[in-house]
């Protein structure tokens, strides 16, 4: 069974910095893409980034270019965010996901990520 379990999230003033990560409990982690994606309230389900399964390749989505790092640790199961230079429009809850398929190389569409985590809640003060 699959489990992802983000972690990290909370409150930051405007500016600030938050270190998102995802545990993986999933059979050949280091076989599966992995992306970022963000929720707000009122708004579509927006992708953040994506990294492949060996962690030379990331994407980013354009509104957090050059803020934020996504990186993963196959030895350790995890995934994380690095996100920088925080801004209001940042907030959101953001969720970890895996691509439904091995080798298969992660793209920005939600629909091609099988497996969700529960979430977690990030947001940046003005």
């Amino acid at each position: 069974q699959v489990q992802l379990v983000e972690s990290g999230g909370g409150l930051v003033q405007a500016g600030g910095s938050l270190r998102l990560s995802c545990a993986a409990s999933i059979r050949a982690f280091s076989s599966y893409g992995m992306g970022w994606f963000r929720q707000a309230p009122g708004k579509e389900r927006e992708f953040v980034a994506a990294i492949d399964w060996t962690g030379g390749s990331t994407y980013y989505g354009d509104s957090v270019k050059g803020r934020f790092t996504i990186s993963r640790d196959n030895t350790k199961n995890t995934m994380h965010l690095q996100m920088n230079s925080l801004k209001p429009e940042d907030t959101a809850i953001y969720y970890c996901a895996a691509v439904g398929k091995l080798f298969a190389t992660p793209g920005r569409g939600a629909d091609e990520y099988a497996y969700w985590g529960q979430g977690t809640q990030v947001t940046a003060s003005s």
